[in-house]
C-alpha cells in the first residue's frame, strides 16, 4: 500500500515547513487528490491518522479535495470535467486529447500555530 509511503513524506514536508515557519504545531492539512492519481483517499486517511501520532501534525484535521479528471481536446479545444473515467472528447469524440488536471496529488495549504 503505496498510500505509507506518502503520508510518511507528506509528514516529513509539514514537519519541515513547520520548523521554517516556528510553528509548533499544524492544525490543518488540505490536500488535493486527483481521481486518476493512483491514491485510495479513504486509505490515505487512514494512514495519515495512524502515523500522524507524535509528530507536529498530530491534532490536525485532514482535509482531502477529490480532482475530477479535466482533459482538453486537442483538436476542437473544449476542455471538459469528466464525471467518469474516458479519455475521449464528449463534444467532437476526438481521442487526440491532454490531461489538464486530475492525475495528481498536491499539499494545498497548511494551518499552523
Amino acid at each position: 500500500m503505496h498510500e505509507y509511503s506518502i503520508v510518511q513524506a507528506l509528514l516529513t514536508q509539514c514537519e519541515e515547513l513547520a520548523r521554517e515557519n516556528e510553528a509548533e504545531s499544524v492544525s490543518k492539512i488540505v490536500v488535493k487528490i486527483g481521481k486518476m492519481s493512483g491514491v485510495e483517499p479513504h486509505l490515505l486517511e487512514i494512514a495519515f491518522n495512524t502515523f500522524k501520532e507524535k509528530t507536529v501534525c498530530e491534532g490536525a484535521d485532514f482535509v482531502m479535495n477529490v480532482q475530477p479528471l479535466v482533459i482538453e481536446c486537442k483538436g476542437c479545444g473544449v476542455q471538459t470535467t469528466l464525471e467518469e473515467i474516458y479519455y475521449k472528447c464528449p463534444a467532437c469524440e476526438s481521442l487526440d486529447v491532454k490531461v489538464i488536471d486530475g492525475e495528481d496529488m498536491f499539499l494545498m495549504s497548511l494551518e499552523m500555530e
